[in-house]
């Protein structure tokens, strides 16, 4: 699942049995920088602290869908999320990551996640639409990239017509 921005998205997405999921840690960054006007430290990153939120929801609760964090702006945020499942990461910040000296500390382990107090929330579509909604940036980043989506449908479809 793609266009992952908030919690109740992940756990929906785990209640439909998804393998996985891709929290764009950058667009959620991208986000509160305009929004807030000013920069965020990697541990501060809103998206880091979402991709680490649902981690932590994730192992907690047992669930087996697999995060794979994405759409990162910097290393910093990389690092920030050493130990989850998965990452996407781009040619130029695995190049730098490989330049870098010293070691890397796992920062997302799934025993730390288990001992974590983190209620279980049983979301019904209700409950769902209600606290996307009160998430204005997952609200603004999933509409953003659903019309993106469907721009570049219209597009590929007018290539395809091209061709034949």
């Amino acid at each position: 699942m793609t266009l992952m921005f908030s919690l109740p998205q992940a756990i929906i997405c785990a209640d439909a049995k998804a393998t996985l999921i891709s929290p764009f840690v950058g667009r959620i960054l991208d986000w509160y920088k305009k929004a807030e006007g000013k920069d965020f430290a990697p541990e501060k990153d809103p998206g880091v602290l979402s991709v680490t939120q649902i981690y932590n929801y994730y192992k907690k609760m047992g669930i087996k869908t697999h995060i794979m964090g994405a759409s990162f702006r910097n290393s910093g945020e990389i690092l920030e999320l050493a130990g989850c499942d998965l990452l996407t990461i781009a040619p130029k910040f695995l190049e730098e990551l490989s330049e870098a000296q010293g070691s890397v500390m796992r920062k997302l382990h799934p025993e730390t996640s288990k001992t974590m107090q983190i209620e279980r929330l049983q979301l019904d579509e209700k409950g769902f639409r209600w606290l996307l909604n009160e998430n204005a940036m997952a609200t603004e980043k999933l509409s953003e990239g659903i019309r993106k989506f469907s721009e570049d449908i219209v597009k590929l479809e007018k290539l395809l017509l091209q061709k034949l």
